[in-house]
């Protein structure tokens, strides 16, 4: 700890980074070797510890659930280093967060990702780029974090596929380039280029499991003796359109010699070549031929490792050859930038502030003795029953034990109290995987855990001690939370415990959400079923300690309207002296997708709002300038637009117009779900004079009363969540595919071969209403050879009639008003017309 204490300061030498990869692509076994190298635990138990898969489930279940972080210290060979490195000492910080690839929890990733500079990303070697790679990536990407790639499972390639020197680079050269076209679609000007190529280092090959990997810098350095070129210059050469002429000595960019004769890839014949020689050695048992490649390579074997055969002898001898954790740690410590470099292009993204007052600069230069700013990502639950580590990253500034802190939540703004706390900071710790280690302050730039400060922060917050500075950015996830259960104790005096338990499971995950119902149900809203399984679990064992009664996962669904009817609806006030005119229609096509996306918000200047409008979705410009307000929460996919001709009094009823809005789009009236994509038009309004006969009790529930009519003569119908699914396969399985997501509604509309493989990757669209026990029930079908992977995509709309009660949606109206305790049948249209 000591040592570890002295690196902060000097914020050159640390590193921030995460490891990020699809689920089951080997990110904890190899975060072990780069634990086993900084002697946390065994070399030999390496690969199989998953020393970053903390809790029982994960060991269990063989995944990561929850991201973890670990401060590990390297000492690195001078010549390793490049020319700025090398003024400074040769030791390194490096805070490693090993974060989950299961899609069910990217709100982990987003989390982690938040308080790195850097990511390893890991791709396997045969199944290449899966849709949960580009997912994470891009999430990086949109937090300007520099990426280093991983190609893992290199020995299947040996193993299983015995695929020849040429394949094997034809198939690693496919996975560099589809994770570069991933990083090159989502471009950002200031960022700059960070694609990875071999040739400039940032791309490591080998496999987790057995503990090996290298990079070109490596082998450049073992040829460059031998040639006597300069170990830059050969790295180039070592990937790509290059050939050796050994007759000739010379390099050439064509495959063949003048008189006609094969030359090998150069990649394929001084780095593939002792591999494959070695491999085919040891896995044949031929010891003579071995035992002279170990002299020759300068390995020396320990008595009872040279006893060793088969898979145990080629561990260790790669192990010794090639070690995954020196490779890793000089790609990690060379290419991903330092704080200081990183925090000067990040501030922008980061800091909502003015970039030049004291926090903003502070974070800029990530200077320990400016303002202090502490981002909280995560909450890390500790061996305390429902007490937390607050995980975060110190940005700007120093922060010590027992310091006084103002602690902001998301809702704060600058110079007012809302949602603040002035607390002191009990101890600050050091986050090492299993276990903490206490330290007395931490200075800017390093990642740190917070005791004592838990109950005030929900998700996350921003920590400072200055009362200038604003808010850190909320972190965006690429996931919502559209899967729902109801929870409710199997004993009713236990109500206290559930509620109490629920208030802690809110705080230990990014993403989950927690709400009452009208009805008195507590409702737990995940991302997946997956996601639900563990939150549920968590909250019976862990947080309330109480036998549990949950109901089925329910969707949550949205309503909208289909056809825009040119019919007026009218209501007037109930003291009958003021009249709404109100009409409704759809949004147009992929509107309400660039509202989420954050493309058209509330809060843009008006002006450029509409002519975005009107450019990308032919809005009529007069009308996109008066936009009334957006709902539900003024910030949903609806608007309320003002089409009005000279009217009398109507900014005064512009406020509680607004209220009815968010309340009408907040409970739809199919079945009191959130609208999506509606456009409300106000038409014409006769007032009252006098102020004291307009007032809200007048004009709130009349304007209600005209958005449903207004919905229920537009054709009403509901959306629902579609996932994107992903599924490997090899081609036996196929018809199996096909049978269960015919029998689920789901429909593929894409089927691409891997090349090199007999593994085919479907892609098909599935409701998640029929996702629930998807995965085994794929899995029965194929024998178990079909692996899935769901993502939420986008709404789709349920044909039908959903006011006729025989129809597919008439029957999801009917359950969702049942279990709501709503009226059996949807209110009829007469009960909010009123006649002229």
């Amino acid at each position: 700890v000591e040592q570890i204490r002295e690196i902060m300061d000097r914020r050159n030498n640390i590193r921030n980074m995460c490891v990020i990869a699809h689920v089951d692509h080997g990110k904890s076994t190899l975060t072990d070797s780069l634990i086993a190298a900084a002697g946390i635990i065994a070399g030999a138990k390496a690969g199989e510890t998953r020393f970053t898969d903390t809790r029982q489930d994960e060991q269990d279940r063989c995944i990561t659930i929850k991201s973890t972080g670990v401060s590990l210290y390297y000492e690195l060979p001078k010549e390793k280093l490049t020319e700025e490195l090398r003024e400074g000492s040769n030791a390194f910080l490096i805070n490693l967060i090993d974060s989950p690839g299961h899609v069910d929890f990217s709100s982990e990733v987003t989390a982690a990702l938040r308080v790195s500079d850097g990511a390893l990303v890991v791709v396997d070697s045969i199944s290449g780029v899966c849709v949960q790679t580009e997912t994470v990536l891009r999430q990086a990407l949109g937090e300007r974090i520099v990426p280093v790639l991983m190609v893992n499972k290199m020995d299947r390639q040996l193993l299983e596929l015995q695929l020849d020197t040429e394949a094997c680079y034809q198939s690693l050269q496919r996975t560099i380039e589809s994770t570069n076209v991933v990083i090159a679609t989502y471009f950002d000007e200031q960022f700059g280029d960070v694609q990875v190529y071999p040739s400039k280092g940032t791309v490591a090959f080998g496999s987790g499991l057995h503990g090996w990997g290298f990079t070109l810098t490596k082998f450049a350095d073992m040829y460059s003796k031998k040639f006597g070129v300069q170990r830059e210059k050969l790295m180039t050469k070592l990937w790509g359109d290059n050939y050796f002429n050994a007759k000739a000595k010379k390099w050439t960019k064509k495959a063949y010699t003048a008189d006609g004769a094969a030359l090998k890839r150069t990649f394929c014949q001084f780095v593939l070549k002792p591999i494959y020689t070695l491999f085919d050695a040891i896995m044949k048992g031929n010891k003579e031929k071995y035992n002279k490649m170990l002299k020759a390579l300068d390995i020396r074997l320990k008595t009872e490792e040279r006893a060793l055969t088969d898979k145990p002898l080629l561990k260790t001898v790669m192990r010794k050859f090639l070690p995954a954790a020196e490779a890793l740690l000089e790609m990690l410590v060379v290419h991903l930038p330092s704080p200081v470099k990183a925090q000067k292009y990040r501030v922008n993204t980061l800091y909502t502030g003015p970039a030049d007052d004291a926090a903003g600069q502070g974070i800029a230069n990530c200077d320990p003795a400016a303002p202090l700013v502490l981002y909280v990502s995560k909450m890390v639950p500790t061996n305390d029953k429902g007490r937390f580590y607050a995980f975060g990253r110190v940005f700007s500034g120093t922060v010590k034990s027992g310091q006084k802190v103002r602690i902001q939540g998301p809702d704060y703004k600058p110079g007012s109290k809302s949602d603040m706390f002035i607390k002191n900071i009990q101890r600050t710790v050091l986050m090492m995987g299993r276990y903490v280690e206490p330290i007395p302050d931490v200075p800017a730039g390093n990642t740190v855990g917070l005791v004592g400060v838990d109950q005030f922060i929900l998700k996350s917050a921003t920590i400072t001690d200055a009362d200038t500075t604003h808010n850190m950015r909320m972190m965006k996830f690429s996931v919502s939370a559209v899967v729902r259960v109801a929870v409710e104790p199997k004993n009713p005096s236990d109500l206290p415990k559930l509620v109490e338990g629920l208030k802690r499971l809110s705080k230990s995950d990014p993403l989950v959400s927690i709400s009452i119902e009208e009805s008195g149900e507590h409702i737990v809203a995940g991302a997946g079923e997956l996601h639900l399984e563990i939150c549920l679990k968590d909250l019976q064992e862990e947080y309330c300690g109480v036998p549990l009664k949950t109901s089925d996962p329910v969707v949550s669904y949205r309503e909208t309207v289909t056809e825009d009817t040119e019919r007026t609806c009218l209501a007037k006030s109930p003291n009958k002296h003021n009249r709404l005119f109100m009409s409704g229609e759809p949004l147009p096509e992929g509107l309400a997708e660039a509202i989420g996306d954050g493309k058209c918000t509330a809060r843009d200047d008006v002006k450029l709002r509409a002519r975005y409008l009107a450019d990308e979705f032919k809005f009529d410009v007069a009308d996109a300038r008066k936009i009334w307000c957006f709902g539900p929460n003024a910030k949903g996919p609806n608007f309320l637009v003002d089409t009005t001709k000279g009217c009398q009094y109507l900014n005064e009823i512009k406020d509680s117009c607004d209220a009815a809005f968010q309340w009408a789009t907040k409970e739809g009236i199919l079945c009191e779900e959130n609208m999506r994509g509606v456009r409300m038009n106000v038409l014409d309004v006769t007032l009252h004079s006098d102020a004291i006969h307009r007032g809200g009790g007048q004009i709130i529930p009349t304007a209600r009363r005209a958005f449903y009519a207004c919905q229920l003569v537009s054709k009403p119908t509901l959306l629902e969540p579609v996932y994107l699914v992903e599924i490997q396969t090899p081609d036996t399985a196929m018809g199996g595919i096909y049978g269960v997501l015919n029998r689920r509604r789901g429909h593929v509309f894409a089927e691409e071969q891997k090349v090199g493989t007999p593994l085919y990757m479907v892609k098909a669209y599935l409701p998640v209403m029929e996702s629930f026990g998807f995965t085994a029930d794929l899995r029965s079908h194929t024998g178990g050879q079909a692996f899935p992977q769901c993502v939420f995509d986008h709404w789709q709309k349920i044909g039908g009639d959903p006011l006729d009660y025989s129809t597919k949606v008439g029957e999801i109206v009917k359950k969702t008003r049942a279990r709501k305790g709503l009226k059996e049948f949807v209110p009829g249209l007469e009960n909010f017309l009123d006649k002229m």
